[in-house]
């Protein structure tokens, strides 16, 4: 008898909750609405601080506030009052939000929480539920619509199906989603259960169904323009609407995603390619856009004058991976060095270090650190300042990429496990390894303080809590909320928010 009864007092005092919730939220609304917007603050009259909502503990004001979405809080309430102004500034209601949205099985952040930016973590993350759930969703809709139809056709009585094939075919994209509940329920706005139009009062089954709107992201194929495997990609211009792509047929291509076009295959005047060899990576900083070679060279291509070609640096070995600063350009080389050249310079090579024993696979850098990662299992950080190596890791296996965001380095081996470092004052220490379900290879990574993306050679996306099965091999990019990835031919496939 008592588990019963505490399960119905359980839902009876969920449901209250949720009431007084739903008509503090309902009286918040009403109030942003009612307040004209200015440049300064609004404070509400006295009579309506001591008996209105502000009126309530500080603890349950905050708790109502965090069922608001961030960007409101962020933007909009410091415009209605000093009070809510405040509740836009409390750590503490910062960081109980972001372990609902992340779950209570994981720890955030993994790295150092000094400084750590809790509104915009949190307002990615929220990005991102919305987005990547509802595109699960669309393409699990899609699926089962398609099986019922598959069954629908299946032959009977034994008939042959037309065309004996099924309707599977290479190339299908599967999707499966991993999330905390807590995030979700926290984001998506659930409404009521609706009784199924399918089954009407008298027991008839129609098969008609309402359309569902449409998923918050939408995927684009850019054309076919290279004719050998797609390397590297990237997004450049800081809004997601032009993509760089580098291929194994010796090209880099800038293409429009507005338009989903070809712009243009770079090169010098005269030349029947980018390059002499296969093209690897990519890097940018502003107009600069640095392509690197299996042909042992970096060229810089001047997107401000359409694309022209800049300079022509000679490295001495194969380029693997590439670096843009603001004063310097960084490339990483199978003959086991690190290279730093002034692109202004007629002479560019400023400096070259060797501090592994194999060849630089991945590096990341800012204005201090130069952080690199090699096939002799070691990582390695370099102080530009002092022009001296500052330490060196060695780990159990060799990393193939790496992200550096604030005080963390996220960085992918060649076993598919995740690494995390903390990255203060010159000093890196490991943190974190993550089993995030990549089975090979993780040859991309896009870390920010509230969402992380990766990609594997074992044809699989990650996208922080969601796994997305799709075909991609080599690289990602990241940018303004827009995805691109190097599909592992001669394809990109790029998502992004759907106007």
């Amino acid at each position: 008898m008592g588990e019963p009864h505490t399960i119905s007092w359980v839902f009876m005092w969920h449901s209250v909750m949720k009431k007084i919730i739903n008509l503090c939220l309902s009286n918040l609304l009403s109030l942003l609405t009612t307040s004209h917007s200015s440049s300064a603050d609004i404070s509400p009259s006295p009579s309506a601080e001591s008996s209105g909502l502000l009126s309530l503990p500080w603890e349950i004001l905050t708790h109502i506030v965090s069922y608001l979405p961030v960007h409101f809080v962020v933007n909009v309430l410091p415009k209605v009052c000093h009070a809510l102004s405040n509740v836009g500034q409390d750590r503490t209601s910062w960081q109980l939000r972001a372990q609902r949205l992340v779950g209570l099985r994981a720890a955030f952040p993994v790295g150092p929480r000094e400084d750590f930016d809790w509104p915009g973590a949190c307002l990615q993350m929220e990005q991102l539920i919305t987005c990547w759930s509802g595109e699960v969703e669309h393409v699990a809709r899609q699926n089962q619509e398609d099986e019922e139809r598959r069954e629908q056709a299946m032959p009977q009585d034994g008939e042959p199906g037309v065309g004996g094939q099924d309707d599977g075919g290479e190339g299908q994209v599967e999707w499966q989603v991993f999330i905390a509940n807590e995030g979700r329920d926290a984001v998506l706005n659930h409404q009521e259960d609706l009784p199924d139009h399918r089954n009407l009062g008298n027991g008839q089954h129609v098969e008609a169904r309402s359309p569902s709107p449409p998923p918050a992201l939408e995927c684009i194929t850019l054309p076919t323009g290279h004719i050998a495997h797609v390397n590297s990609v990237l997004l450049l211009g800081g809004e997601g609407k032009v993509c760089a792509t580098a291929s194994r047929d010796w090209n880099v291509k800038l293409w429009d995603l507005e338009l989903g076009s070809l712009l243009q295959t770079m090169g010098r005047q005269g030349d029947f390619s980018s390059h002499r060899g296969w093209v690897w990576c990519l890097a940018s900083q502003g107009p600069l856009l640095a392509s690197g070679g299996f042909d042992s060279t970096v060229r810089l291509w001047d997107l401000q004058a359409g694309g022209a070609d800049r300079a022509l640096i000679r490295t001495g070995a194969a380029v693997l991976c590439l670096s843009c600063q603001p004063d310097m350009l960084l490339a990483g080389t199978f003959d086991k060095r690190v290279s730093m050249y002034d692109t202004r310079a007629a002479a560019p090579l400023v400096k070259s270090i060797r501090m592994h024993s194999n060849a630089v696979m991945c590096l990341c850098a800012d204005d201090k650190y130069i952080i690199s990662g090699s096939k002799d299992c070691t990582v390695a950080v370099y102080d530009r300042r002092a022009g001296k190596g500052l330490k060196r890791l060695r780990l159990s296996s060799y990393l193939l990429s790496m992200s550096y965001s604030g005080c963390e380095v996220w960085a992918g081996d060649n076993g598919g496990m995740l690494h995390s470092f903390s990255m203060q004052a010159g000093t890196l220490k490991p943190v974190s390894q993550f089993d995030v379900g990549h089975t090979a290879l993780i040859t991309g990574i896009h870390r920010s303080p509230g969402s992380l993306y990766t990609c594997s050679s074992d044809c699989t996306v990650k996208v922080r809590e969601f796994f997305v099965t799709l075909s991609c091999w080599n690289f990602l990019s990241v940018e303004a909320g827009v995805l691109a990835i190097a599909s592992g031919d001669v394809r990109v496939q790029v998502w992004r928010p759907r106007k």
